[in-house]
């Protein structure tokens, strides 16, 4: 009896309900004021700004994902005796980066320019929120439709970048605490100056016309750049085995992992460019081109090796798909699908070429980071010079084989020429001091005995391979016997 009372209450709760909502509802619904177009405008502004700043959140951190890429490469192209080293090196860069972009970088790179070279303000972010409580969008040198923090957070994955690529090339020699120096000097001043010549509206390059849309010249020339001047100026690693052959690899395991991680990171680093989820056509073109660079220079590269070696070289492999995503980063936005395998088989066999033209050099360059990044981001940028389509270019101007004459390819050149100038002479000053400091080289005792052990006091495999048997391993090595730094010399 008392289940059925319940039961009946239920239903006169709702069905007075129902006759309240039946009468009021009306009277509700025409008292809230009708949409307009204004207000249909602005929700709609409000969605595009909320979905844009997803999508550059989102792709931002797998550029920082990138950072894991870069560890695993260097940890699986490197020896042993430094694993741990390269790992401990790639951790902190990015620590070290986020603390001097936010202190001076960003505002170098994006603040109010002084005449096309540098930025005035915007350091540590000082002028965020604004007065009213309100978060600015863009930068004073970029109006883009997400917030500040959500550019300055992206810009900064970039920029971390710049110096993880040095730290590879340097990587089993290198003084820790000069690691941290020269991280936080391009983080602070090397790299936000060159963002600010072609990525700030008052850049002098971006108002000759200067294409680089994500950065093969601001990101990877600058680092590739700055890490052979740091190799050359170290000098090889202990041990090193005979010129015009590469060490043998750590774990290729390992840097097929950081390869495949960096080609993900990537379909970051190029659709995000965009900033914005406005035109989506672009992004799939952007991520189209990415994807076939990336692949067509793989082969290539691994093609090439074969016909030289008859071996299928997985190293070459690796470092031809990443060359071929340097390569197109600059033009993802600006060219064709069929210009982007053009691109991709040119950093294929650039990459060979590059390898062997260090290697005659006589510097040591353990992960090939100057033939990927420095050699293919000038390649890459000027290829825009020559393939870039007019209905895609900023200024509507054409690459020089598709009919647009020599005025974009001689601006391509100029900024290539004026970033390769800028950047050597500031990492030659740069590492120099930190050589006459005596913090560019590790301690020779650490040459002996592994700079894992010396600077870390670990190893990457410590119940596999023994510091001991290690030592006794070296001075038995008969390989090279010129640059032996095991022995009483």
């Amino acid at each position: 009896m008392n289940i059925s009372n319940r039961s009946l209450h239920r239903l006169l709760a709702l069905a007075i309900g129902s006759m309240v909502f039946a009468v009021f509802a009306p009277t509700v619904v025409q008292a809230a004021d009708p949409p307009t177009i204004e207000s249909l405008a602005a929700t709609t502004e409000k969605l595009q700004i909320s979905i844009d700043t997803t999508w550059v959140l989102l792709t931002g951190f797998l550029v920082f994902f990138m950072q894991t890429g870069f560890a695993m490469l260097e940890a699986g192209l490197l020896r042993q005796r430094g694993v741990v080293n390269a790992l401990v090196e790639n951790f902190v860069d990015p620590c070290i980066t986020i603390l001097v972009w936010w202190g001076i970088g960003f505002g170098v790179a994006f603040g109010t320019s002084a005449g096309g070279f540098i930025g005035t303000d915007t350091f540590f972010l000082s002028q965020l929120p604004g007065v009213d409580g309100s978060y600015p969008m863009g930068a004073p040198g970029l109006e883009t439709g997400i917030n500040t923090y959500t550019l300055f957070f992206f810009q900064f994955a970039f920029a971390a970048t710049a110096s993880t690529i040095t730290t590879g090339s340097m990587a089993g020699r290198a003084n820790f605490v000069g690691d941290i120096i020269y991280s936080a000097i391009m983080g602070a001043f090397s790299y936000p100056i060159i963002v600010h010549w072609v990525w700030n509206s008052g850049g002098w390059l971006a108002k000759m016309g200067f294409h680089d849309f994500a950065g093969s010249a601001v990101v990877h020339s600058v680092g590739g750049w700055t890490a052979i001047v740091g190799a050359y100026l170290i000098g090889p690693r202990p041990g090193r085995t005979p010129w015009g052959t590469l060490p043998p690899a750590h774990n290729l395991g390992l840097a097929t992992l950081g390869a495949m991680i960096l080609w993900v990171g990537w379909f970051g680093f190029n659709p995000g460019s965009t900033l914005g989820t406005g035109n989506t056509g672009l992004i799939g073109l952007v991520t189209i081109n990415t994807a076939m660079a990336s692949g067509a220079g793989a082969l290539t590269a691994l093609f090439y090796q074969h016909f030289r070696s008859h071996k299928w070289d997985l190293t070459y492999a690796l470092n031809g798909s990443l060359a071929g995503l340097v390569g197109v980063t600059a033009g993802c936005a600006f060219v064709l699908p069929w210009a982007a395998v053009l691109i991709g088989i040119t950093g294929g066999i650039l990459i060979v070429v590059g390898i062997d033209l260090i290697e005659s050099l006589h510097i040591d360059d353990p992960v090939s980071a100057f033939a990927v990044h420095g050699i293919n981001g000038m390649m890459g940028t000027i290829a825009v010079g020559f393939l870039a389509q007019k209905e895609l270019t900023l200024n509507g101007k054409a690459g020089l084989l598709l009919g647009g004459g020599f005025d974009l390819l001689g601006v391509q050149i100029l900024g290539v020429v004026a970033i390769a100038i800028f950047t050597v002479a500031f990492a030659f000053a740069m590492f120099s001091v930190l050589k006459a400091m005596g913090k560019l080289r590790v301690h020779p005792e650490a040459d002996k005995i592994g700079i894992d052990t010396y600077e870390h006091g670990a190893t990457v495999w410590p119940d596999v391979y023994a510091v001991g048997e290690f030592v006794e391993e070296q001075k038995n090595d008969p390989r090279n016997p010129t640059i032996g730094v095991l022995d009483d010399e």
